[in-house]
């Protein structure tokens, strides 16, 4: 029996035991398993394991994705999470090949994916407040929101997940230093219902903006804004 002879339910059900690139590969055998790849059903989960991953054409994001996770865990995050005044020419340079890479792809996700119910982003460390709360307006039935050593996120995306995660139950803003005891506190007043994780977070120390070389008085220490 040829594998073209298998009704759809079962050669999504074959397809659903392959990787992304695997997927790919068997779509390009003919137009039939072409359009296998292609149906929504097959992608309700999608797992990225580096940003390049966010690059390729072996995925389909539509309405049926539920599950999103980016993990990246490379020597290259440090380099991501040093703040950009410090940063060398080089780390720059770096830095610049995929600074846009994951809010670019999220902004893909928020107008594709409105029943997304669960993102974890974990070593994104150009992934911003503005990103997290458009992806919180767009997708209303989001329910899980793990963050970690996300460096740009703050307070301003736990003021988002107050204001527009009304579906929202659980929130983790793990090793993500410029998240403060304050905002925290803040947040779980105002959602005392939410699952509520900050390991680390509040305990870090927050980048710092470069002092004005012509400031009056002692040296400033001004944290982020909150």
């Amino acid at each position: 029996m040829h594998i073209t002879q298998l009704n759809r339910e079962c050669l999504l059900h074959l397809f659903s035991f392959l990787d992304k690139d695997s997927r790919k590969s068997l779509a390009r055998t003919c137009p039939q398993l072409q359009d296998v790849f292609e149906d929504p059903a097959l992608w309700p989960l999608l797992h990225f394991r580096s940003l390049t991953e966010l690059k390729k054409d072996n995925f389909l994001l539509s309405p049926m994705l539920r599950n999103l996770s980016i993990c990246w865990h490379s020597s290259r995050v440090q380099v991501c999470s040093i703040e950009d005044w410090l940063k060398s020419a080089f780390q720059r340079s770096i830095c610049s090949r995929h600074e846009s890479l994951v809010n670019d792809f999220l902004l893909q996700v928020c107008d594709r994916c409105p029943n997304l119910a669960s993102v974890t982003l974990s070593g994104c460390g150009h992934v911003t407040d503005d990103c997290l709360a458009r992806l919180l307006r767009c997708c209303p039935r989001l329910r899980t929101l793990r963050l970690e050593n996300c460096a740009r996120v703050t307070n301003r995306t736990l003021v988002a997940v107050a204001a527009h995660g009304r579906a929202l139950q659980t929130l983790h803003v793990d090793f993500c230093r410029n998240v403060s005891a304050a905002g925290l506190r803040r947040l779980r007043a105002a959602c005392p219902r939410l699952a509520l994780r900050a390991e680390h977070s509040a305990a870090m120390i927050p980048d710092q903006p470069p002092r004005c070389p012509h400031a009056p008085g002692p040296a400033l220490r001004t944290l982020l804004p909150r």
